[in-house]
């Protein structure tokens, strides 16, 4: 989750959330990677019109890409950009060593959780290396939810 707006993280806003990434994969463990835009991309994001519901990363040829992520294109840009460009991720080579075999020997996938400015108001993507879950995990998941939420009725309740 997103961590909260502070007064001095005056720049930081999410742009967009993959909401049903924690309810499709069971999440290990997530990373912050940087991502290679275009000017009007950027503009585009600071409006707001940006979809990772569908998208995910994968490693090619050494590099990390992102892979069916939606910005809109921008109405005033000069030099229009495409929809659903394969984009570059950056991060260190010893992560993507790990990310790598993460992939390749467990079995895991790298689902995009959020996408955010941060601080500095650079536009980065935090990366979930995550299991898919069966069935009966996403049951039990639920079912897990459903017994909090009554748990914080009955307690306000004061029954």
């Amino acid at each position: 989750m997103a961590k909260k707006q502070t007064p001095e993280d005056k720049n930081y806003k999410v742009i967009a959330e993959n909401r049903r990434a924690r309810y499709d994969y069971a999440i290990e463990d997530d990373i912050e990677c940087g991502i290679v835009l275009s000017g009007s991309e950027v503009k585009s994001l600071r409006v707001g019109q940006s979809n990772i519901a569908e998208s995910y990363a994968s490693i090619d040829d050494g590099e990390l890409f992102l892979t069916n992520s939606y910005i809109a294109p921008y109405q005033q840009a000069m030099f229009p950009h495409e929809e659903r460009a394969k984009r570059k991720l950056l991060v260190s080579k010893r992560e993507l060593a790990r990310l790598a075999q993460a992939t390749g020997r467990q079995g895991m996938t790298l689902v995009p959780l959020v996408m955010y400015f941060n601080h500095k108001g650079r536009v980065k993507i935090k990366l979930g290396i995550a299991k898919g879950k069966k069935n009966h995990d996403k049951r039990a998941t639920e079912a897990k939810r459903d017994w909090g939420r009554q748990q914080q009725r009955l307690l306000r309740r004061g029954e």
